[in-house]
C-alpha cells in the first residue's frame, strides 16, 4: 500500500489505460478520482475498483474544456484538501495525414496538449501542498519520441507534451513536485484499431499481428495494466529521485 492516504487523479480513466491505471493506484492505497468524459464508464471504473476494496469517485469531466477541469480540482480541493498525483492520460489520435480541417487540428491539440496543460496547472496549488510526494505523470507515446508515419498531428501534440513534461519537470523541481511520462507503444486497447484503419496506413485489423511482430522486438502488443505498472511507480516514493523521464511502455519499438 505504497500510496496509502494519498489522493489521484486520473483522466480518461474509464477504460484502456486509463481505468487499468486507476486500478492500479487504488490497489497501492490511493483514493482515486476518476475523471471521463463518459460519466458511465468513469462510474464502471470506480465499481471494479471499489469490488477491489479500494477507494474511489467518479466526475464528468471533457479535458478539451477548460472550464471543466478548473471545476474539477476546485472541488477535489474543497472536498479532499489534498491532491498527490495527476494522471493526464486523456488523447486521441486525431487525424491522419497532412490534408486535414482546422476542426480536426483544434480537438486533437485542444485534447492532446491544452488539456493536459491546464489540467496541471489547475491541479498545481493542491499538488505543492503534498509534503514534497507530489507527482504529475503525463501519457504521451512513442509517436512523441519517433516520428508516426501518417500521423503528423499526433506525433506534434505527443511530442509537445514530452517537451511539456520536460520543462514542467525542470521548472517544479525545486517545490517538491515530480513531473514524468509514460510513453506506450502498440497496446491492446481499444485505440489500436484506429490507428490501422487510416486512409493513409490501411491495414485491417487482422493484420495487426503480423506488424506488430516485424515492429516490436518483444514481437507482441502491450497490456494496459503494464503502463499502469509504470504510472503507479512514478507516483509512489520509490522514484522519489525521477523527475523528466519519458519512458518507454514499448516491447523495445524505440531501441532499434
Amino acid at each position: 500500500m505504497r500510496l496509502q492516504d494519498r489522493v489521484a487523479v486520473v483522466t480518461a480513466g474509464g477504460s484502456g489505460m486509463g481505468q487499468a491505471s486507476a486500478r492500479r493506484l487504488a490497489a497501492d492505497g490511493a483514493t482515486v478520482v476518476v475523471a471521463d468524459i463518459n460519466k458511465e464508464s468513469a462510474r464502471e471504473t470506480v465499481e471494479l475498483i471499489e469490488a477491489d476494496g479500494g477507494s474511489a469517485e467518479a466526475a464528468e469531466v471533457d479535458v478539451a474544456d477548460v472550464d471543466d477541469l478548473k471545476g474539477l480540482f476546485a472541488d477535489i480541493d474543497q472536498r479532499h484538501r489534498r491532491l498527490d498525483i495527476l494522471f493526464n492520460n486523456a488523447g486521441i489520435p486525431g487525424a491522419a495525414g497532412i490534408d486535414i480541417t482546422l476542426e480536426e487540428w483544434d480537438r486533437a491539440v485542444n485534447i492532446n496538449m491544452r488539456g493536459a496543460y491546464f489540467a496541471t496547472m489547475y491541479a498545481l496549488p493542491a499538488l505543492r501542498r503534498a509534503e514534497g510526494r507530489g507527482a504529475v505523470i503525463f501519457n504521451a507515446s512513442t509517436g512523441g519520441l519517433v516520428g508516426s508515419p501518417g500521423a503528423p498531428l499526433y506525433g506534434m501534440t505527443k511530442g509537445g507534451v514530452v517537451l511539456l513534461m520536460q520543462s514542467l519537470a525542470l521548472t517544479l523541481a525545486s517545490e517538491g513536485v515530480r513531473v514524468n511520462a509514460v510513453c506506450p507503444g502498440m497496446m491492446d486497447t481499444p485505440m489500436l484499431p484506429r490507428f490501422f484503419s487510416r486512409e493513409e496506413n490501411p491495414a485491417v485489423e487482422e493484420k495487426i499481428p503480423g506488424y506488430v511482430k516485424r515492429q516490436v522486438p518483444m514481437g507482441r502488443l502491450g497490456q494496459p495494466d503494464e503502463v499502469a505498472d509504470v504510472v503507479a511507480f512514478l507516483a509512489s516514493d520509490d522514484a522519489r529521485f525521477v523527475t523528466g523521464v519519458a519512458m518507454p511502455v514499448d516491447g523495445g519499438y524505440v531501441a532499434k
